[in-house]
């Protein structure tokens, strides 16, 4: 039999934050624990949250006042804390006749099964790492434009290339977290155990445009790494050019110091 939570409520307020690189559900403690894959534990008077390992944390029915002092607790299990979290906010409604999905900005669901909200909290923490890194790639889009301009011109600063290439690597480390960690487009484990659900993941999905967010950002992460490849090329080249003209330069002054031996000290 399912386990209802906030069966008393019509609707209540769910949030997810993007709180740091990694939350270490190890160590957590002095937690009543609701559910596994992924954790859920009760949180306050009569709310609850879901934590997922890739650092993202989901709300549910919390007062401010809860929320405050939950995620201060939280925040010594969060490995590098971000300084401004990504956060997203919706109302869930209950006991709705009409199918399951979101709508108008709201989340209709049937009732407050933990597996349901255990489904909706996948969707809301993925859809805030995708807003995280959406406007990080967006930061650095902003410096490659400028840069691909400067390679046509001859006064190219090798200072901005590296710092440019720099923050290219760093941002291709979204690749591995969004695809090995957060695991964005695949389903989670507990459709294996609820089936029934498949449905309601689904139409959450498609309405949050997860898929189509994820490719848009390995588009964007493939444009990244081939800007890195040419920024590359570049400096190797620049580099070989001097070192030719080294080359050249030195054997100009041989030439030189020899056609002095001969005319003037023969």
């Amino acid at each position: 039999m399912q386990k209802l939570l906030f069966n008393d409520r019509d609707s209540f307020r769910a949030q997810a934050l993007f709180l740091g690189k990694k939350i270490n559900l190890q160590t957590l403690e002095n937690y009543v624990c609701l559910a596994v894959m992924p954790v859920m534990v009760a949180v306050g008077e009569h709310g609850c949250a879901v934590l997922l390992d890739y650092g993202a944390v989901v709300l549910f029915n919390l007062k401010p006042v809860e929320k405050v002092a939950f995620l201060t607790k939280l925040s010594s299990q969060v490995s590098d804390y971000f300084a401004d979290p990504e956060t997203e906010e919706v109302e869930v409604h209950l006991n709705i006749v009409e199918s399951e999905r979101a709508k108008e900005g709201k989340i209709l669901l049937h009732d407050s099964s933990v597996e349901r909200l255990q489904i909706v909290a996948d969707i809301l923490a993925k859809s805030v790492v995708l807003s995280h890194y959406e406007t990080s790639l967006a930061t650095v889009f902003d410096q490659i434009e400028p840069f691909a301009a400067s390679l046509q011109r001859e006064n190219r600063s090798r200072r901005q290339s590296r710092e440019l290439l720099r923050q290219l690597g760093t941002t291709l480390l979204v690749q591995h977290k969004i695809v090995g960690r957060v695991e964005i487009i695949d389903k989670p484990d507990l459709l294996w155990e609820s089936p029934h659900l498949e449905n309601l993941y689904l139409r959450l999905e498609d309405e949050y445009e997860i898929r189509e967010r994820h490719n848009a950002l390995e588009r964007k992460l493939e444009l990244i790494s081939r800007t890195a490849q040419t920024v590359l090329e570049f400096m190797q080249h620049s580099s070989s050019q001097r070192v030719e003209w080294y080359v050249v330069i030195l054997i100009v002054v041989e030439v030189l110091l020899s056609l002095y031996d001969i005319f003037f000290k023969s």
